[in-house]
């Protein structure tokens, strides 16, 4: 039996170090090692979605892999990709650590140096387990576990305040909920939430609850999340802005890696400030959503948005979905401009602005409400039917027909447009 082994090494000569010997061991076929952990779990996802015989046998995580801590990136592979056996490199292989590693999901721990025997024994173990726990859930059984609508994850970011990024997250949400998915809304907003007053929610619970919880089984979610009349589960920022501090990168990674094995769907909005907890929740994210609207001073901020996520190593900007909101076709920006500006991927059905249509449901608290004609509820609902989040793909608000982004459309090289090209580099 062949083992394919998808190293993890941020450091290129310990790369080249694990391949050499992966290339020695019998029957062994090792992929090109991926840099850092969103290239993995992008990697393990696409692979996933064409079938579970597509996924390697065995995962190596380096210690240095980057930017999440090896420990959280085996927690997170094994939770998303059950039937894979991921083995961590470290230089410490002392207990303290090999029992962390266990926890986290990991099916053995290898020492550095290297040594051929041990790196033999290692994967052969994992290569062994993972074929077991393939055959024990059968074809189809683990067809949807990794390919089914289950468990993905979107977040909802906006280039800057006002774009409309709160009332986007909810549009989807419900959108999702209304097509059959048991569907979770999260506010990570964590100091200017307002999930709970557009849908005219309140509650004393919040994620800040479950921030210093390791374990966060079902029992304790569900304490933590209001279930809605509207058919959603809410996790609500904290309602005293300076708790949202509690929530850091590990708690977050914690809180959504446990409403992912619950829900179907897992809807984030991140606002429009760059926290650790957000940072996070975008990287695990199987579709990470930045909102602008067609101005300058917003595109630019989209651009400092995802350039900032990139230097992170939170995200790539062309795996970022550019959702154009309160677009008109007089607009000088149209949306394959700021794809172009932005290096993201510009979302085929532009929102249109319309907020007269919003006023009365916005100031009741009540965005649930919003009517079926409503062509900003048109254009979001086919908007997640656009991005995968709904259970058909022609589940959305009555039809009818929204103008395509104005690709074609000529722009002239004066005003925003002109603004925004001679600062394309800055």
């Amino acid at each position: 039996m062949t083992t394919r082994i998808l190293p993890a090494v941020g450091d290129p000569d310990a790369a080249r170090a694990i391949v050499t010997l992966l290339s020695q061991l019998p029957a062994a076929e090792p992929a090109a090692p991926v840099p850092d952990a969103t290239t993995l779990l992008d990697t393990l996802a696409r692979l996933a979605a064409e079938s579970i015989d597509e996924l390697p046998e065995v995962v190596l995580v380096h210690e240095r892999i980057g930017p999440v801590p090896a420990l959280e990136l085996i927690r997170e592979v094994a939770l998303r990709f059950p039937a894979v056996g991921v083995v961590l490199v470290s230089s410490d292989a002392g207990p303290g650590l090999f029992s962390a590693a266990m926890d986290s999901g990991a099916r053995g721990l290898i020492g550095l140096p290297l040594s051929y025997e041990e790196l033999a024994a290692r994967v052969q173990a994992a290569a062994q387990w993972s074929v077991g726990v393939r055959r024990h859930l059968g074809g189809g059984a683990a067809a949807d576990v990794f390919t089914g609508p289950g468990g993905r994850v979107v977040t909802v970011t906006g280039a800057k305040g006002g774009v409309g990024t709160t009332f986007t997250a909810v549009q989807f949400a419900l959108a999702a909920a209304a097509s059959g998915r048991r569907t979770a809304l999260v506010d990570l907003d964590l100091q200017a939430g307002d999930v709970g007053s557009y849908l005219d929610v309140q509650f004393r619970r919040s994620v800040a609850d479950l921030a210093g919880i390791q374990d966060i089984s079902p029992r304790v979610l569900q304490d933590a999340v209001y279930d809605d009349a509207s058919g959603l589960a809410l996790l609500l920022a904290p309602a005293d802005g300076e708790r949202g501090e509690e929530v850091d990168d590990r708690a977050a990674r914690h809180i959504v890696g446990a409403l992912r094995s619950r829900y179907e769907l897992v809807v984030i909005d991140c606002g429009t400030q760059v926290t650790g907890a957000n940072a996070a929740a975008v990287e695990m994210a199987d579709v990470a959503v930045l909102v602008t609207t067609p101005d300058v001073v917003a595109v630019r901020a989209a651009k400092r948005m995802v350039r900032m996520w990139e230097r992170l190593q939170v995200r790539k900007a062309e795996d970022t979905a550019m959702v154009v909101n309160r677009w008109s076709k007089h607009t000088e920006i149209q949306p394959a401009l700021i794809e172009k500006i932005t290096k993201t991927r510009a979302t085929r059905t532009p929102v249109p602005a319309a907020f007269k249509e919003l006023q009365a449901v916005v100031d009741a608290g009540r965005v649930q409400d919003l009517d079926n004609r409503s062509t900003v509820k048109q254009a979001l609902w086919t908007l997640a039917g656009e991005l995968g989040l709904l259970s058909t793909p022609d589940t959305a608000a009555p039809s009818t027909a929204t103008a395509t982004p104005g690709a074609s459309l000529a722009v002239r090289a004066s005003g925003p447009v002109a603004r925004l090209r001679r600062g394309r580099e800055g």
